[in-house]
Parts: structure tokens; C-alpha cells; sequence
């Protein structure tokens, strides 16, 4: 099997080391990779493997045979204490979980267990030796602390791409200075959690953050949870109460989607961001309040600004200093790591084992789009956890991609309505398009069981079946869906 095994670097091939004290395993694994046209050096003793690199071997990637019988995680800890940003990987020979665990907090990348499946085996070693924008960036397991950051108890901050970490930057100098920050992006993307760190590392970080979903409330209500009421100030008021602006005193506010907040609860925000003085609905006492604000939208500002939709005052009174989230689809370096955390939360939280993810459904998260950012993510991994079927998971990453490739397509048929074709035939045309290439992606993702796509497709299997014969959707050397029955 022929491969791409060039890699940057000074050979340009990639190198590399074999640790394994089996000769017979040692030359199996040595003779698929050169097969795939890699440079392969091996060692069956780990002493002179980190010998050969404290002597300047400098492989591009390590495979380990962890070793039951001795501490391989000192073996892990040389390599990494030699070279610092050195790939390895272990081959676990037993399936004990932590062990692997162990290993991979003390710096292995990643492991893959024995009997090695080779197709997996080679994708593995492409996937870690590769590192452009439509791969995955490898960061070592080691380095996962560097990169997240706890916020909350059960919030988390990651900074493992240039983009993240750059905000990361902007986070820790502009949480010392008192102003207003405004927190763009798309939602899901993250904004939150940022206002939460920018608290945390301010001098305010031990008095309240109070949060307001600006999009969540009627106007009515948002300006009584805002300023607070005094009894009697409208119906229903049988009790006075404090709002955020109050409650917040010392703290800070947070101002969640303030994009969708009515012009006319904007001008009176803006009165109170200029001299922290407001009453209460029905009150007529003055109340000091010392706040820092943050606020966040997913709108774009200059339009709504230009639409009259948002106060341009109010805007240059929030925008002291703005960040820009990017989405989850422009650092797709973190999706791997952003897996493994959420696995990992869930199962905690649930109190359910954890699941792997294999290098196929990886490979099909950075390959997905992730419009709903890190929201959409973390509920990926619950329903994959909770079905424990990576085939329905991947499948489900697909079919979405499909809608939204047909989505986007019915902005090229305009030209096709211009010219006078009728919706109906317009719709029937696009059907016929988008249909078989989504049949066929989750024939593929269930290894072509034509009972198990026809549930993840929802429609019969003889409805499945017919549409297999009438888009002529086969597997490699079968003629017809007949001919697949007995495997379905």
C-alpha cells in the first residue's frame, strides 16, 4: 500500500523509531511501515533508545511497546524530558485501561491497542505526522494542561490553536484594566466562557458575575430583572426587588446577546454605564452600583448599527475592547483534544464508562462544518456516549454535511429560477441530486447493512432497497441490492 510520506523537515521522508523487545512484532510492524515508504529505525531495548536520541536521533514520531513487566512511563518521561516536543505513541499489548491512561498523562500522544488493524494502523501515523488546517494538529497529551484552563467547576477555556492562544494573551492583560469588553462571534463558539475567565482574573473575581440573556426576556422583563422593582410598580409587584445592576455591586455584569436588546432598554443601559446611577422600576431612590460590564453578541454590529437596530453610543461605550471568537470550523486543531475532554467530562458526569475515538470518527469531525461550534460538539459526544454506535455517529456528521451542501447549492439556482423553471420541478431537481449522494454516505458508514441505513435514513428497507436499484447504489463487485440481503 502506497502512501505520502513526506513530511517538513530537513529529508523531507518521515522517520520513524520502533521500541519493541519481540523480534517477531518488532519486524511486522518495521515492514508495513517501510512498505508504506517511511524511514524506520527500531531498538528492542528501551535504555538504547533514549541513548540514540540523547545523542541526537531525532525521529519524527515513537512507537512504544509498553511493557507490563517494566516502568515504560519512565521511558515516556526520558523522551519527553530529552526532546520536549516529541511524538510518541504507545502500543498497548493488554487492555487495561489505566495503564493507558497513565501513559498518555505522562506524555504519549496516543496509543492504539494490539492485534494493530493495518489500514487504522497507517492512518494513525499519517494523521500524527501531518499538521496542516484540513488535518489534525497533534498536541501532545501531556501538554492538555497548558491548554485547558478551568474557569468554573464545570467550565473549561482551551487554547491549544495561534487564535485561541492569542485571546488567551488578550484575556490576561485586559482582565487587570477596568473597562467594558465586547465579546464577538458566532454563538456557541465560546463567548461565555470567556467572560467568565475575563472575571475570574480581574480584581473582581471573587465578588458576583451576574448574567442576563438579553434575547431570553420580553423588554418588560428584562428592565425589571436589570434595575429591580419596587412594590407596587407594576401588576403582579407585590414585593420589592433588587436587580442584576444591584446584585452585581463590586462584581461584574454580563450581557449575553445584547444585540437583541429593544433601542429603547439601550438608551437607558447607556445612561447607567455613564455614571453606575439608576432606581428601580417605581422607585424613586438613587442607587450607586460599581460594575465592570461584558457583553456578547453573534450579530454584526455595523449592520445593525446602520439598520438602527443598536445604539452607535452605546456600541462605542461597550467596544473599549473587543475579541473576536473565532468558530470551531477556523481552529479544527482543537477538535481532537475538545473529544477527548468532553468523553471525559460526560463520563464523569453520568457516571458512564468512557469510549474511544476511533481515528475514522475523528477524521469525520474535522472534516464537519460544526455550525453550532462547541454547543453542537458537546452534544455530539452525549448522544455518541449514550448510543455507543460510531457508525449511526459518523453517519449522522455526514448526512448533516449533505443538507447543508444542498443548503448552499439553492443559492447557485437562482440563475435556473431566472430563467422560468417552476419551484416544483426546481425542488425535484436538487432532490434527485442530494438523495443518492446521502443514501450512498450511509450505506458506507454502516459497511453497507441495509437494515441499519434503512433506520438511520428513517424509511423502509424496501423503500431503501428500491432507491439502491433505481440510483444504481452497489457495493464494490455486488451487481444489484438483492445480492446484499443475506448481510443486511
Amino acid at each position: 500500500m502506497k502512501r505520502s510520506s513526506f513530511v517538513p523537515g530537513a529529508s523531507g521522508i518521515a522517520q520513524i523509531l520502533l521500541v519493541n523487545d519481540e523480534p517477531e512484532a518488532l519486524a511486522c510492524t518495521r515492514n508495513l511501515l517501510e512498505g508504506a515508504h517511511y524511514h524506520v529505525d527500531t531498538s528492542s531495548n528501551r535504555e538504547d533508545a533514549i541513548a540514540r536520541i540523547e545523542n541526537g536521533l531525532r525521529p519524527d514520531l515513537i512507537f512504544l511497546c509498553m511493557d507490563p513487566a517494566s516502568d515504560d512511563f519512565k521511558t515516556i518521561q526520558a523522551c519527553r524530558r530529552i526532546r520536549p516536543e516529541q511524538k510518541l505513541v504507545v502500543i498497548s499489548p493488554v487492555n487495561d485501561v489505566s495503564i493507558v491512561v497513565k501513559a498518555v498523562r505522562m506524555g504519549a500522544l496516543d496509543y492504539i491497542s494490539q492485534p494493530i488493524e493495518e489500514t487504522e494502523f497507517l492512518a494513525m501515523v499519517e494523521r500524527f505526522l501531518t499538521s496542516t488546517n484540513g488535518s489534525c494538529a497533534v498536541v501532545p497529551a501531556q501538554q492538555m494542561q497548558e491548554h485547558f484552563e478551568e474557569v468554573e467547576s464545570d467550565i473549561f477555556f482551551l487554547a491549544a490553536s495561534p487564535a485561541m492562544q492569542k485571546i488567551r494573551a488578550q484575556v490576561a492583560q485586559v482582565a487587570k484594566v477596568d473597562m467594558p469588553v465586547l465579546l464577538l462571534g458566532e454563538s456557541g463558539s465560546g463567548k461565555e466562557v470567556l467572560a467568565r475567565l475575563i472575571h475570574k482574573l480581574s480584581r473582581r473575581g471573587g465578588k458576583p458575575m451576574m448574567k442576563v440573556n438579553c434575547a431570553a426576556l420580553p423588554l418588560d422583563l428584562l428592565e425589571s430583572e436589570l434595575f429591580g422593582f419596587e412594590t407596587g410598580a407594576f401588576t403582579g409587584a407585590t414585593r420589592s426587588k433588587p436587580g442584576l445592576l444591584e446584585l452585581c455591586d463590586k462584581g461584574t455584569l454580563f450581557l449575553d446577546e445584547i444585540g437583541e436588546m429593544s433601542p429603547v432598554l439601550q438608551a437607558k443601559l447607556l445612561h447607567v454605564l455613564q455614571d453606575g446611577k439608576f432606581s428601580r422600576l417605581g422607585g424613586r431612590n438613587v442607587i450607586t452600583s460599581d460594575f465592570r460590564v461584558l457583553a456578547a453578541t453573534n450579530i454584526n454590529v455595523k449592520e445593525a448599527i446602520e439598520a438602527k437596530a443598536f445604539r452607535e453610543d452605546l456600541y462605542y461605550r461597550l467596544n473599549a475592547f473587543t475579541i473576536n471568537v473565532p468558530p470551531l470550523r477556523e481552529r479544527r486543531e482543537e477538535i481532537p483534544l475538545l473529544l477527548k475532554h468532553f468523553v471525559r467530562q460526560f463520563s464523569e458526569k453520568y457516571n458512564c464508562a468512557e469510549v474511544e475515538c476511533s481515528h475514522q470518527m475523528i477524521r469525520a469531525c474535522l472534516q464537519h462544518s460544526w455550525p453550532g461550534n462547541l454547543r453542537e460538539l458537546g452534544n455530539f459526544v452525549k448522544r455518541y456516549m449514550v448510543l455507543q454506535d460510531e457508525a449511526q455517529a459518523i453517519a449522522e456528521l455526514e448526512s448533516s454535511d449533505a443538507c447543508s451542501q444542498l443548503a448552499a447549492s439553492l443559492s447557485v439556482e437562482n440563475d435556473i429560477i431566472g430563467d422560468g423553471v417552476g419551484l416544483k420541478s426546481l425542488v425535484q431537481d436538487l432532490k434527485e441530486r442530494a438523495e443518492p449522494k446521502i443514501i450512498e454516505r450511509v450505506l458506507i458508514a454502516t459497511k453497507w447493512n441495509c437494515k441499519t441505513a434503512a433506520m438511520q435514513l428513517k424509511i423502509s428497507y424496501k423503500a431503501l432497497l428500491y432507491k439502491m436499484k433505481q440510483y444504481r447504489i452497489f457495493p464494490p463487485g455486488v451487481s444489484g441490492p438483492g445480492l446484499r440481503n443475506a448481510h443486511s
